[in-house]
């Protein structure tokens, strides 16, 4: 079992240690090891409706709603997505689209909104997704050229967006488009999106090198009731922001709990690897390369749960304390997990051991919710703010 004592820190209240060992018994009971890579969507579905069953799912809409607390707790998101991470990196997945997928709903829709899809995302039984990048912009999200034009007291949608997760097997969508407010980021909008909805089409689904569900959506005049949007016209893109200031701590955690789950293979192996009259363990380059990690994985864990608590408890934004413990997470543990692979030697490339699966899902946590180089944009103009005043 992962070493657990990072619970008995003060970033914590008892409710949570409780949620963590309770998570923890779940997840060796109801989850299985490893996930049939052949069809990632229906086991996607499957983990949902089964996360939703037990509760889990909860915690990703407010009380009000169906959910565990008051408003989103960011420690309860984390302790979650770092748990399943350790176990399953699509249960994580799953559990995690839940959150981002909805989160723009929970933090900014009518009572209309939230009260149609929040309590069915918290019971597992809609899928939610969220469509912010366009092909033609990337992390440029403010150049975004999907577009929504006033129609008939509604909106008629043009455009595209990509690598978007649970796309093709999601309930609805969380989109956003150009309204025209304003020029960049002041003239956006956010949406709900029905899959069903006339216009909107799955161009390609799109295999990547941990297979999840991700595919291109188009949408060609697409028609949305005036119900559909979100919040204000033109605030769509300080709602994204919002929305990501809430989950973007959470993609740290589970590149925490992926880094934990190699630490723990490395050092099963290292221990049992018989070399010469020892083990691999014995090795002073082995100790080395262990001990590495261990400060790797306790710094991450110190940079996640800080941010987490100054969300929760001083209810401050933590744009730069997220950006600290996603940048720095996600990145240590693509080095955590490629150590653990060279003390596995050849069998860390084989095909279905764990740390060859880990080596595959770690990867796309640098790139997505704020590439890592974005990351360090958001911390370094806070830190100069900080000079200039």
């Amino acid at each position: 079992m992962s070493d657990l004592t990072f619970l008995d820190w003060p970033f914590f209240d008892e409710s949570h240690r409780q949620l963590a060992l309770e998570l923890e018994a779940w997840c060796r009971s109801e989850l299985p090891e490893g996930h049939d890579e052949q069809d990632v969507d229906l086991e996607c579905r499957t983990l949902v409706r089964s996360l939703g069953a037990g509760g889990w799912l909860r915690h990703c809409v407010p009380a009000a709603y169906g959910g565990a607390h008051e408003k989103l707790d960011v420690r309860s998101l984390a302790l979650i997505r770092e748990t399943l991470a350790r176990h399953s990196g699509l249960a994580d997945f799953a559990f995690a689209m839940q959150g981002l997928g909805s989160g723009t709903i929970s933090l900014f829709g009518s009572e209309a909104q939230k009260n149609r899809y929040l309590p069915a995302v918290a019971r597992g039984e809609k899928i939610a997704a969220f469509a912010l990048t366009d092909p033609s912009s990337g992390s440029d999200v403010a150049s975004m050229e999907t577009h929504a034009e006033a129609d008939s007291g509604g909106w008629r949608v043009n455009g595209a967006k990509t690598y978007v997760s649970n796309g093709g097997i999601a309930d609805f969508y969380v989109l956003f488009a150009r309204t025209g407010e304003a020029p960049g980021a002041k003239g956006i909008s956010a949406f709900l999106v029905d899959a069903d909805t006339p216009g909107l089409h799955v161009a390609a689904r799109i295999r990547v090198i941990a297979p999840h569900p991700l595919a291109t959506l188009h949408f060609t005049d697409m028609a949305l009731p005036a119900s559909t949007l979100i919040g204000e016209a033109g605030r769509g893109f300080a709602q994204a922001l919002a929305t990501l200031d809430v989950f973007r701590t959470t993609v740290g955690a589970a590149a925490l709990g992926f880094a934990r789950r190699a630490l723990d293979e490395a050092t099963r192996r290292a221990v049992s690897r018989r070399l010469g009259s020892g083990t691999l363990a014995d090795n002073p380059v082995t100790q080395s390369k262990l001990a590495e990690m261990v400060l790797d994985v306790e710094t991450s864990a110190l940079l996640v749960y800080r941010a987490a608590w100054l969300r929760d408890v001083k209810d401050q934004r933590n744009s730069r304390e997220a950006a600290l413990a996603k940048l720095h997470a996600t990145d240590s543990a693509q080095t955590v997990i490629d150590k653990a692979v060279q003390i596995f030697g050849g069998l860390g490339v084989t095909h279905g051991v764990p740390v060859e699966s880990l080596y595959r899902e770690i990867r796309a946590l640098r790139i997505y919710e704020g590439a890592s180089e974005v990351q360090k944009l958001v911390i370094a103009r806070a830190h100069l703010a900080g000079y200039r005043g």
